[in-house]
């Protein structure tokens, strides 16, 4: 199967082709220009790179969440408008999971905290562990939560990980447990892995309702109510 995984929600954000779980090529979108801009021509430059048309990709993948209003928006209508002009599928990848599974091996048995930044304090956190075949399994579903009590409420035994971590400070005595940096941002390649793994398993996603998930409703939302088809984790919590 022939993929194309997109990966918006964080900055630089990157873009990859894979044959089935095989890496054939992935760039990151240059800093110098924003995401709108930049995402296009480097899928175009990607595929023109491996000799794919767009017709030749079957399957386009994306982060849905969490993740930045307009960088959730613009992965998901683009995946979504790829798809639909050129047949292929789409599925829609969960951010936590995509940052979980970057975490090396030396990690596998713990439990995984992938935590994202939800501004105003808060992250969205969720909890993962990998099985022995090397499957992800959520063991805690992901939660709108300030910064300062989720870090507080860890467990000895967890490691932790994501791009808020870039943010918040981190007491001392967690250091040995928070994973490398290089590892803490989603890549479009874990993306196209995962999608791979899932689709394998028998996944499928449906183009017309797949929908970004948002951190948090935006400001609107929260003072006079949700949109129709809005998804997000909730309204913060006082700390």
């Amino acid at each position: 199967m022939r993929i194309l995984a997109l990966e918006t929600t964080e900055t630089p954000g990157s873009v990859a082709v894979l044959e089935k779980d095989r890496v054939l090529g992935e760039l990151f979108l240059p800093t110098t220009r924003r995401t709108t801009e930049a995402l296009h021509p480097a899928i175009q430059e990607l595929l023109q790179t491996v000799g794919w048309k767009p017709r030749d990709v079957q399957l386009v993948a994306t982060c849905v969440g969490p993740g930045s209003f307009t960088g959730l928006r613009l992965g998901v209508t683009t995946a979504k408008s790829f798809a639909y002009c050129t047949g292929a599928e789409v599925q829609g990848l969960d951010t936590l999971e995509v940052i979980a599974a970057q975490v090396p091996e030396t990690a596998a048995t713990q439990v995984i905290w992938a935590v994202v930044d939800a501004l105003r304090g808060d992250v969205v956190a969720g909890a993962f562990r990998r099985e022995a075949s090397g499957v992800l399994v959520p063991v805690e579903a992901a939660k709108l939560v300030p910064f300062s009590r989720w870090i507080a409420g860890l467990k000895d035994d967890s490691f932790i990980t994501g791009p808020a971590l870039e943010r918040y400070e981190r007491p001392p005595e967690l250091r040995s447990r928070v994973v490398p940096k290089e590892f803490w941002a989603p890549r479009a390649a874990t993306v196209g892995r995962l999608a791979w793994e899932h689709y394998r398993a028998g996944r499928r996603d449906d183009l017309w309702t797949l929908v970004p998930r948002y951190a948090r409703l935006s400001y609107a939302e929260e003072k006079f109510g949700p949109l129709p088809g809005s998804s997000a984790y909730g309204a913060s919590s006082q700390a």
